[in-house]
């Protein structure tokens, strides 16, 4: 069996039978001494999307004070009856 130039290697049919590795089946690579184990995630480990990977990253880590309303109000600039 060989890793496409993308990373990919199909699992035999038997196999995945066998372990229970269905279409959407969510799974995790363990490096051991010597190998690399495939496995099903653990319950409650499901995947992030990028973006959830990304605000999980940013969060907590600004040091802005104005609310979301003054920032919102910010944007829109003056309204027309301030002008």
């Amino acid at each position: 069996m060989r890793i496409t130039s993308k990373g990919q290697v199909t699992i035999p049919q038997d196999v995945r039978e066998r372990a229970g590795l269905m279409p959407g089946t969510d799974v995790e690579f363990e490096i051991e001494a010597g190998g690399v184990r495939l496995v099903k995630a653990k319950p409650g480990r499901g995947r992030r999307t990028r973006g959830q990977k990304l605000v999980e990253g940013l969060r907590g880590g600004g040091d802005f004070k104005m609310t979301t309303d003054e920032v919102v109000a910010l944007m829109r600039g003056p309204s027309a009856d301030e002008g």
